[in-house]
């Protein structure tokens, strides 16, 4: 069953970016979901179930 993520939740990955963040926002939803990075800002756009596999710990938005 597919996590439940919404625009603005915060995530936080397993494994750090290269600029060294853990956590990004997500912009987009859908089939592919897009995430930013909240140190450097780089947007990236990764499959649902690529990405559920590299979830550590899910923010909601307020």
């Amino acid at each position: 069953m597919p996590l439940k993520l919404g625009m603005g939740d915060i995530i936080r990955l397993k494994k750090k970016h290269p600029c060294g963040g853990f956590h990004w926002e997500i912009t987009r939803t859908g089939i592919d979901i897009g995430i930013k990075c909240l140190c450097c800002g780089r947007k990236v756009l990764i499959s649902r179930v690529k990405l559920e596999k590299k979830i550590r710990e899910i923010i909601p938005r307020d």
